[in-house]
Formats: structure tokens, sequence, C-alpha cells
């Protein structure tokens, strides 16, 4: 009986990871370069931006090269071809942690095309193959259904209207951002507006908004995909700023900076793309 059950846990075991969906993607190099040409980045940068909406489970990164060249120069070229894809996944909040293997194999044999033109066919092996594996979904389990009365943790709007002290953070928790770009998700503006109203009416506190991104290293920002530039966290926190100066608070009140990757929470990568709020005063709101 026992090990009946072995062999039924097993083949689920093998079931999920066959179900696994996988997403590739090829990248090509001119010869002897490992810098990616621009129309190449352009299609990567748009195979990234399908991703953001699944939960990856690993990404793997192989670089290759042609047949022409001794099989030293082919693997140290072939590594950094593979390097330099990993760069632009890391630059676009991609987290560096998902890419299980970056790994240079050399030569790659003639690829067998319908193409008879030798120098077309080394152009495609001189390329990094990119494997993303999805995670495969969980299985549902029904929670038991609580009997105590739960307690509701208090809203944004909740938080600023109460009792704050200078040097409190207040998280946007639920104000999500698009991967790589400045702007809130759609389904956060309600929210966002929410924030807006509660710190017009609470106009005795001054605050600092922090951008944040997620994903990259050493303190790094990521690249702004709408204007090239590598400073997405303190895009992130001028667009709240001036979003809440559309919506009436007074720019006095506010300063916004951009804090990197400088303090990741810990969790889900989504969440280190946000904004939060430092109270740097409070005045007497008793009237």
């Amino acid at each position: 009986m026992h090990r009946l059950l072995v062999i039924i846990l097993l083949c689920l075991k093998l079931s999920v990871a066959f179900s696994q969906t996988q997403y590739t993607h090829d990248v090509y190099f001119n010869t002897d370069e490992f810098v990616v040409p621009k129309t190449e980045e352009n299609r990567l940068l748009l195979f990234i931006s399908k991703l953001q909406d699944i939960e990856i489970e690993s990404i793997v990164i192989y670089g290759f090269c042609d047949d022409v060249g001794a099989d030293s120069y082919n693997m140290v070229l072939s590594q950094q071809r593979a390097d330099a894809i990993k760069t632009i996944f890391a630059n676009n909040e991609i987290s560096e942690e998902l890419i299980r293997n970056v790994d240079g194999k050399g030569e790659i044999l003639l690829k067998i095309v319908n193409e008879k033109d030798i120098l077309k066919i080394r152009g495609l092996n001189r390329k990094v193959e990119i494997i993303v594996s999805e995670k495969a979904p969980e299985p549902k389990i029904e929670p038991e259904p609580v009997k105590k009365e739960t307690v509701k943790d208090p809203s944004i709007s909740e938080q600023i209207k109460g009792d704050i002290k200078v040097g409190d953070k207040i998280i946007f928790k639920n104000i999500l951002f698009k991967t790589g770009y400045s702007t809130v998700v759609p389904e956060s503006k309600k929210i966002l507006e929410d924030i807006a109203k509660a710190l017009v009416e609470r106009d005795d506190i001054y605050f600092t908004i922090q951008g944040h991104v997620c994903c990259t290293k050493y303190t790094r920002d990521a690249i702004d995909k709408r204007t090239k530039k590598r400073n997405l966290s303190v895009a992130r926190a001028k667009y709240v700023y001036d979003y809440f100066a559309r919506k009436g608070v007074n720019k006095n009140r506010m300063r916004y900076i951009g804090m990197r990757r400088r303090f990741p929470l810990g969790g889900d990568p989504k969440f280190d793309r946000r904004v939060e709020i430092v109270i740097t005063y409070v005045g007497d709101n008793t009237k």
C-alpha cells in the first residue's frame, strides 16, 4: 500500500512538471559582437513586457556562437552574449533571483533550416536562447470557515486621517506600478484618488514621497521605459507627487525622492515597485 502511494505521488509530481508552461525567445547578434542590436533589444523588451502578467518560476539564458572562430574564443563570446541579456532583464525589473542559469555554450551546430546560404544559417546561430518557465498553478484548497471575527487592516486613507506623528511611514500597499514604468496599473487609480482626497482634508501634515523599484542589484536604479533614463524610482515618486498636486494637495507640503532598490520588502517583487510617504511635520489640526 505504501509503495502504491509513493508511485501515485510521483506520477502527480511528474504530471505537474510536464504541464508547466514555457515561453521562449531568441535574440540574434552581429558577427563577433555581444552588444544587443537595437532592433533585437526592442523585440526583447516587447517579450519582457508580456511576462508581467505571469508568475515566473525560472529563467534560463543560453548564449551561442556560429562555427567560425576558435573554441576558446567562442566560449567567451557566447558567455558575454548571455550576460548582456541578463543585464537587460535586470534593468527592466525582472528579479535576478529568478534567473537560474546564464551559460555560454560556445559554438552551435549549423541550424538545419530550409536555407542554402551558409551566411544566413550562421546568422541564426549567433544568438541567445531564453526559456521562461511559468509556475504551475497551486491546487485550490478550500479554507476552513473562520469562526472568530477578523480585524480588518485600516485603509491608507484611514491611516492618514488617524493619529500620525513625525517619522511615520505609510506604505501604499495597493498602489502598484507596471513593470518598467512610472505609471500605476489601472486598478490602483481609484485607491490613489482616495489617498489624495484624504491628504487634501488632512492639510496639517507634510511628507516626503519615496519611490522604489524592484529586482536591481547594487542599489542601481532601473530604467524608465518611457524616457529611457535610469531614474525609475524618482519617476514613480514624481508621478505620485504630480498626481497629488493636480488633486489639490499643496506642493509646499510635499517633496519627492527616489530610493532605488535600497529597501526591498522581501516578498513578491511587484510590491517593491512602490511608493510610500514619510511624515516630516505634523501641525495642530484641532479646530
